[in-house]
Order: C-alpha cells, then structure tokens, then sequence
C-alpha cells in the first residue's frame, strides 16, 4: 500500500501526477490539500485569513465557521473534483472524500490553541482538531471493491461536527490503519532543503535521527510537517519520499530518488 499527499500549492502538476498514477502497479490511496485555492477564494470573497503560531511554534489557519466554508469549497468541493476527475479520464475508479463522508475519519476538536499575542499567552479556540479514528471498515471496503480514495478536509469532530485539521496528520492516521509500507509527498519544492531560500540545497537522504534534528530547528508549517513525519517513522513505515509536484512525471521522479528520501528500514522488513 502506498499513500501519496498532493501538496495544495498552484503550481502543483495535478495532470502529471495522475497520469504515473495510471501505471503504479501497487494499491494506493490519495490525501490532498488545496491551500493556494483557498486563499484564491478568500481573496475573491473578501474573507480575512488568520495563521495562528502556538507557543511551541507550530502555525495552523485559524479556523472560523467562515474559513469551514472555504474549506468546503475549496479542498472538498473544486479540488477533490477536479483530481477526482483527472482520475476518471485515465481509468482510475476514484471517489473522493472529506473525513465526514461515512465518517471515515474522526477527529477531536481542539480545546483550544496557546498563542502570544502583544506579549501575553492566551487561548483561542476555532473549529480545528486532531484526526484520531479511522473508519477502517469502510476504508477496506473501498479498496477491496476496486475504489480509489482521494481523501482531504475537514474531517468530523465528537459532535459530528465538521473541523479542519491538517492533512499531514491525516497521512499518519492512514498509515497506522493501512500499515503503508511507502509514503510520497509531493510539494512545490525539489524536496526537503537545506535553507528554503535556495532550491539547489535540497537533501537529498535523510536519517531518522536526523529528521528529529531537522525539527528542532525550523518553524512554522514545516515544524509541524517534520513532526508529522517523526510519527511516521515511530510508527515503522519504511520509506518517506519527499519531492517536487510541478515536474512533468511527479510520481516517477520521487520513485527514482529525484526528491529527499528517508529510509527508515529495508524493504520486505
């Protein structure tokens, strides 16, 4: 089983990735994002967008009833259907799914967010939470009948209400259930960089060990990135591929070690 993660950056080659996706020869399944859209309707719309960065330094959107909307229409609404489409035209029987279809994925809302503000920590709270269950009865039927999932946000709270969370948490969900054995992520980058400034210092292998390194010292999403691939490797996946979603073959360039790769263990461990 693999997991791929489309990147929600507007450069992100969604043609390009599909069609690989037509030859893999693996089961798989798809978590996307949809950011670049969403601030592109954001600013259409004339709705404020806030990020958050919580005293341990990791930064999320604040997530009001009105930014549910945008997720909605965003990641849900035009982007799942579009990949959901793109799919169709080279054969592959996807459905695409927020977490609150089916409710395939659980979550639990946040009890609220440490941040400072002017010098003080205070809570803020918005409709954002963790993902913590898999409906992994649902899940299974999916991909035993046949079905490609393309899952994104927002997925469903205790209420059965629906909240935002990240994507990259979401993939560590998947993976727990699915015991993924390979994990690809696709961003507008040539893979991890050594300073994000300069897109020729990408690393090319990275360690374990030296992944919890790299989290200490960064910040902001990628903080919260790192950390999510952290869990993947606790959790023993066996390969992280890390690499660019704008070229001509996404998909085949990852495999063939184009981006960053981080082994975690041998193959057929």
């Amino acid at each position: 089983m693999l997991i791929i993660k489309i990147g929600g950056g507007a450069a992100i080659n969604i043609e390009g990735i599909v069609a690989d996706l037509a030859n893999l020869r693996e089961p798989f399944l798809i978590v996307h994002g949809a950011n670049a859209l969403r601030d592109r309707l954001a600013t259409s719309l004339d709705i404020p967008r806030k990020t958050l960065t919580s005293v341990s330094g990791y930064s999320s959107v604040y997530s009001d009833a009105s930014m549910l909307d945008l997720l909605m229409m965003a990641y849900a609404g035009l982007k799942n259907k579009r990949i959901v489409e793109r799919c169709q035209q080279h054969g592959l029987n996807t459905i695409g799914l927020t977490g609150l279809d089916g409710a395939i994925i659980r979550g639990r809302r946040n009890r609220g967010i440490r941040i400072r503000e002017n010098g003080k920590v205070r809570i803020v709270r918005d409709l954002s939470g963790k993902p913590r269950e898999i409906n992994l009865e649902l899940l299974q039927w999916l991909l035993s009948s046949g079905y490609v999932p393309v899952l994104t946000v927002p997925i469903i709270d205790e209420t059965g209400t629906a909240i935002n969370s990240e994507n990259d948490d979401l993939v560590v969900l998947l993976q727990q259930a699915t015991g993924a054995q390979r994990i690809i992520q696709l961003i507008e980058a040539p893979g991890l960089l050594a300073n994000p400034a300069d897109p020729t210092s990408r690393i090319a292998h990275l360690t374990p060990s030296e992944l919890a390194e790299w989290e200490e010292r960064v910040t902001g999403r990628m903080k919260r990135k790192l950390r999510a691939l952290k869990r993947l490797v606790e959790q023993g996946v066996q390969q992280i591929l890390i690499s660019d979603g704008r070229t001509e073959h996404p998909i085949q360039d990852a495999l063939n070690g184009k981006g960053t790769i981080i082994q975690c263990m041998p193959f057929g461990n």
